[in-house]
C-alpha cells in the first residue's frame, strides 16, 4: 500500500473521531484534531502519541517507537497494532488517549489502561 492509499485508509477508520487533519510533514504525514497533533503516519504505519501510563497497552503488544532515522527514536510515538488500525471503533478510543496525551490538562484524565 503507497503512502497515499494508506493516508487515506486511515483517515476513513478515523471518521468516528470527527474531522482529523492529514498534513505533510518531513516525507512523512502529521494527524492532527483540533489543530492537537498526536499521530504520524510514516512507511505505511501509524503511530499515536503515548504517554508512560498508556505506553504499557503499546510494549505489551510488542509495539515499538517511531524511528525516523537510525540515529533517532521519538520514544513518546509508538506504532499501533494492526488489529487496532483494522477496527475502526477502537482506533478511535486509542486516537482519543492520543490526543489527550498530547496536553498535560487532558492528559491527567487519561484512563490508566487501554483494552
Amino acid at each position: 500500500m503507497n503512502d497515499e492509499t494508506f493516508r487515506d485508509f486511515v483517515c476513513d477508520q478515523l471518521q468516528l473521531l470527527g474531522q482529523a487533519d492529514c498534513r505533510p510533514m518531513f516525507g512523512s504525514y502529521g494527524l492532527y484534531h483540533d489543530d492537537v497533533f498526536f499521530a504520524i503516519l510514516a512507511k505505511g504505519r501509524l503511530y499515536f502519541k503515548t504517554n508512560t501510563v498508556i505506553r504499557a497497552a503499546y510494549l505489551q503488544r510488542g509495539m515499538r517507537p517511531f524511528r525516523p532515522n537510525a540515529r533517532q527514536t521519538l520514544k513518546s510515538y509508538y506504532e499501533v497494532p494492526v488489529d487496532i488500525l483494522e477496527d475502526h471503533e477502537q482506533l478511535t478510543v486509542w486516537a482519543r488517549h492520543a490526543i489527550a496525551c498530547q496536553t498535560s490538562r487532558t492528559a491527567r484524565r487519561t484512563p490508566r489502561r487501554l483494552r
